[in-house]
């Protein structure tokens, strides 16, 4: 039995994590963080020139740090980059601070959701099916491993996951508490979807 305070929500790009994580944010009166926007606000640069900058492993340093810092807080629902499960201490980390979402979409959906969004770094290289499909080769197992719950979202609409997932929450192992310390002054996230 999982009962951190807080709810995580993990899973590839287009999955709905940012869009689902708000809309439960809302309906359980918690606090949304998003670690790519939170990274965003505190270098003052894009995901995308923090990767052209400083490459993914300068990101991946990012992305460890932050949510280290962001798990030390209670009650909030976070919102991961599609990566995070890649870096064994971070597995770790949202395990033990987290009751763990693997919000899962098939590529083929990944296809249709990402098809204008050109702000991720990872689909800039070649073909995106290819990447996509190596990308979930590599990371399927890394969610799985961290999960408590595994929801699908390929054919509902974010709105239809959250009301759903919502109700699965309620009757699973984890219960939404209010935060239990005082704000830090992390901002809410914008509406873009996850990385």
């Amino acid at each position: 039995m999982n009962s951190a305070s807080n709810l995580v929500l993990v899973g590839p790009m287009g999955a709905g994590k940012s869009c689902i994580g708000r809309a439960l944010a809302e309906r359980f009166s918690l606090r949304l963080v998003d670690v790519d926007h939170e990274i965003e606000l505190r270098t003052g640069a894009t995901i995308s020139t923090i990767f052209e900058c400083e490459g993914e492993a300068g990101f991946r340093a990012r992305e460890r740090s932050m949510l280290a810092e962001l798990l030390a807080d209670d009650g909030i629902v976070l919102s991961t980059g599609g990566g995070a499960v890649i870096d064994p201490d971070n597995r770790r980390q949202l395990r033990e601070r987290g009751f763990v979402v693997h919000l899962h979409v098939s590529v083929e959906r990944q296809i249709e959701r990402l098809a204008s969004d050109r702000s991720r770094p990872l689909l800039a290289r070649g073909d995106r099916e290819q990447v996509l499909h190596a990308l979930a080769a590599e990371r399927e197992p890394l969610y799985a491993q961290v999960a408590d719950l595994r929801f699908d979202t390929n054919h509902y609409t974010a709105t239809e996951v959250a009301s759903r997932l919502a109700q699965e929450l309620l009757q699973s192992d984890w219960q939404p508490q209010a935060p239990a310390r005082v704000d830090t002054g992390l901002q809410r996230a914008h509406s873009k979807e996850p990385s």
